[in-house]
């Protein structure tokens, strides 16, 4: 399975995404990896939770060939709205989100670790969103959430990464290890917090949320329409289909 969950007896639950060769989920993939975060929220045991990747990379988004390959409009609305439910369930998780970034995280793993409550990465970590190249519109709100606007749309217009140490003194990635000590990293924070009371931490997740100046849901579903608007106009086909056709890391 490429979503695997598993608490420790420290209350704290590592969920896995295992998807090869480069962890672009298909649509099935976003919507169990959106329940294990359901799940692992509303389990009262878990106290914080451990979001990571095996792999090369972290996340390299949709599964465009399984969009590219699927008749009609039905694996698009699913990878929306799969996509949707997993930033969703991050950011709504009762308790804390660790990400545990390594490798590339893009498209929508960008969407994953910009709605997390913390992140941790890898010396060889970049983020990215190459959304404007795939003919689709999308983690923008999630990116904002990481870097300053002049930088974001810089960013977001081009196409460019951003390695994780350029991160840190934004102060959205915490750290950076080597990658064999990612998880590690990643377990000794949340192990900081799964030691506070958990009552405390589930109404602090709560109210952080409250006070949050952008409602990430809403701001992500706006940025969606355009997607379906490029789609209707014939212009995301011919964009996925290019790069379905050229790119290597997912052949």
């Amino acid at each position: 399975m490429p979503i695997t969950s598993e608490l420790r007896p420290d209350g704290i639950r590592v969920v896995t995404v295992d998807a090869p060769p480069v962890n672009a989920l298909p649509v099935q993939g976003w919507f169990d990896l959106a329940a294990a975060l359901d799940e692992a929220g509303a389990d009262p045991l878990t106290r914080v939770v451990v979001l990571r990747a095996e792999g090369r990379g972290f996340n390299a988004g949709v599964d465009i060939k399984e969009m590219q390959h699927t008749d009609g409009f039905d694996a698009l609305l699913g990878a929306n709205r799969g996509c949707f439910a997993a930033f969703k369930a991050v950011y709504e998780c009762a308790v804390p989100v660790v990400a545990a970034v390594q490798g590339f995280c893009l498209g929508g793993g960008v969407g994953l670790v910009g709605n997390a409550d913390c992140v941790v990465a890898s010396d060889d970590a970049y983020l990215g969103v190459p959304e404007v190249d795939r003919g689709a519109l999308g983690a923008a709100t999630h990116l904002a959430r990481m870097v300053p606007p002049h930088l974001m749309r810089t960013l977001y217009l081009t196409g460019r990464t951003i390695s994780a140490a350029d991160l840190v003194p934004h102060g959205s990635v915490l750290e950076v290890v080597p990658r064999e000590r990612l998880d590690g990293a990643a377990l000794a924070v949340a192990g900081e917090i799964a030691a506070k009371d958990p009552r405390v931490i589930r109404a602090a997740k709560e109210a952080l949320n409250g006070i949050d100046p952008v409602d990430v849901n809403r701001s992500y579903r706006f940025e969606q329409g355009f997607t379906f608007e490029l789609n209707l106009a014939g212009v995301s086909d011919e964009l996925r289909d290019r790069f379905a056709g050229t790119d290597k890391a997912q052949q």
